[in-house]
């Protein structure tokens, strides 16, 4: 008697699970690159030689490939065009400016990767049926979480850590600007997410810490500090302004180029035959030996 109810119940189960799997299965990607990130920085925290760290380093660079394979060409350029620009920019604030160490004393192999990644993870954001289906309240949300941070980064956690986050507080209204104004407010919103992932575990596991008062500008930081994502809205117009320079640059030397080319096209010459013809119908008499003139001249010779 309970055989065909647990048949219904089962199949109902199946439909449920099938139905469930399809809603995640847009946020597959991410999903994996935010366990990669938590994974990645617990090993490095782990690692002892700086061999170790370079191994690290090549398989977040062979992850950052094979999950840019999933993006559309367009996004793949902008994600490696982070990467270059995010290394200069990590080597002045870790190498020059010091205002945060690595625990090794330098620049890891995985950090470009790890931009990358980040940045990859954003960019995924902009198709999600999320974002879709919920639109800029989604980053009405993320501001408020953001705005959260910062306030108890000014008020409660000095208390805790013995850190006053004004850093991360001034990041804020240059983070809300993006966030309300952009529209790839949804990379925003969803770098706010990962980098707040990676900077906890990063901080935590001791891969990195920031001092406590930056130098040149002895602004009091937390570690980390709050909205320290409101850093990928400069690299972000950095990545577009270097894809727009170099479209147009594309677009100005094909113009260049194809002036040359018409400027520089030969003219046609004269016609032997019409000359000869004219020659014949006025009536004069054309030799054998202008004739043959003629011909070496039309050659050149």
């Amino acid at each position: 008697m309970d055989a065909p109810g647990r048949h219904h119940r089962r199949a109902g189960h199946d439909q449920v699970t099938r139905s469930l799997a399809g809603r995640l299965r847009p946020y597959g990607l991410q999903a994996y690159l935010l366990v990669f990130t938590a994974v990645g920085l617990f090993a490095d925290s782990r690692v002892t030689a700086l061999w170790q760290q370079y191994l690290l380093g090549v398989l977040s660079f062979t992850v950052l490939y094979l999950a840019a394979l999933k993006a559309p060409r367009e996004q793949r350029l902008q994600v490696w065009i982070c990467v270059a620009l995010a290394t200069g920019y990590e080597a002045f604030g870790s190498l020059v400016w010091g205002i945060y160490h690595y625990r090794f004393h330098n620049l890891p192999l995985y950090v470009p990767a790890g931009h990358g990644i980040v940045y990859l993870f954003g960019l995924l954001a902009l198709q999600t049926p999320l974002v879709a289906r919920h639109g800029r309240r989604i980053a009405y949300l993320v501001l408020v979480a953001a705005g959260t941070w910062a306030l108890l980064g000014l008020t409660v956690l000095p208390m805790v850590t013995g850190r006053i986050d004004l850093q991360g507080a001034l990041w804020l209204p240059y983070f809300a600007y993006f966030l309300l104004r952009s529209p790839r407010w949804p990379v925003f919103a969803a770098i706010f997410i990962i980098v707040s992932e990676l900077e906890i575990c990063g901080t935590s596991f001791g891969n990195w810490y920031w001092m406590p008062v930056a130098p040149w500008t002895h602004i009091p930081s937390g570690n980390p500090p709050s909205v320290v994502a409101g850093g990928y809205c400069v690299i972000d117009a950095s990545v577009l302004s270097v894809l727009w320079l170099s479209r147009n640059y594309r677009a100005g030397l094909n113009t260049i180029m194809t002036r040359i080319k018409t400027t520089i096209s030969p003219m046609p010459g004269p016609s032997i035959r019409f000359w000869r013809a004219s020659r014949a119908k006025s009536g004069e008499v054309v030799s054998p030996a202008s004739t043959s003139l003629i011909r070496f001249r039309s050659r050149g010779l």
